[in-house]
């Protein structure tokens, strides 16, 4: 796919409701909004765990887009494990079943964690940072 290409759904690929089904369907990951206002790209990772009876867990990764000027990555957010398998295509298929509107919840629990709990929307900040009421 080249950039802005649009693709319509192939809806049988899936369950457009959770984190796999939705890349699946739209051949694209799925974008959230954060609790903060940003803009995040949502994808869903492995890797070992070390541990015999677990040996791969799966986690969310929410990469962060810039706000204004060219699209770019700012950063990202990963939870901990929150699957695991016997191999890695197992957790990525258990974490894979996971709606999104569970992984806006841990989304919107990693904004607040790194934030200290504000709910400030980055448009807010910037207005006081201006002197604006």
């Amino acid at each position: 796919m080249t950039p802005g290409q649009h693709l319509p759904p192939e809806y049988e690929k899936g369950d457009e409701t959770t984190v796999g089904g939705y890349a699946a369907v739209h051949s694209r990951p799925a974008a959230l909004e954060g609790r903060d206002g940003m803009s995040y790209s949502l994808d869903l990772l492995s890797d070992s765990t070390g541990e015999a009876a677990r040996p791969f867990g799966a986690y969310l990764i929410f990469v962060q887009w810039a706000r204004v000027g060219a699209q770019k990555a700012e950063g990202h957010l990963e939870t901990d494990f929150l699957a695991w398998g016997s191999t890695a295509d197992d957790a990525e298929r258990a974490l894979g079943s996971m709606t999104l509107t569970d992984a806006q919840r841990a989304l919107d629990a990693l904004v607040a964690a790194r934030d200290g709990g504000s709910t400030r929307r980055w448009w807010d900040v910037m207005r006081e940072d201006d002197g604006a009421e």
